[in-house]
């Protein structure tokens, strides 16, 4: 059975989280809990820290499984 992507947007970016991919989720969940979160659903809360903090940490996932389309050029 394959598993979808999921999306999630806060306004700024939108992050997408493929569970199929993912190696380590416990490598985000440490260092960005209040984002990434493995005891809740949704397991991502864009709400939960700046879009900056976001992106450097979805940018230090190892195995691709997460990743991030900016709406602000700023972000990009």
């Amino acid at each position: 059975m394959k598993i979808q992507a999921n999306q999630f947007s806060n306004g700024d970016i939108t992050v997408s989280f493929d569970p199929c991919q993912c190696i380590n989720s416990e490598r985000c969940a440490k260092e960005l809990s209040s984002v990434f979160r493995h005891s809740v659903i949704p397991w991502v809360d864009l709400d939960g820290a700046p879009s900056e903090k976001i992106i450097k940490q979805i940018e230090k996932c190892p195995s691709g499984a997460l990743s991030y389309k900016a709406k602000v050029a700023e972000f990009a």
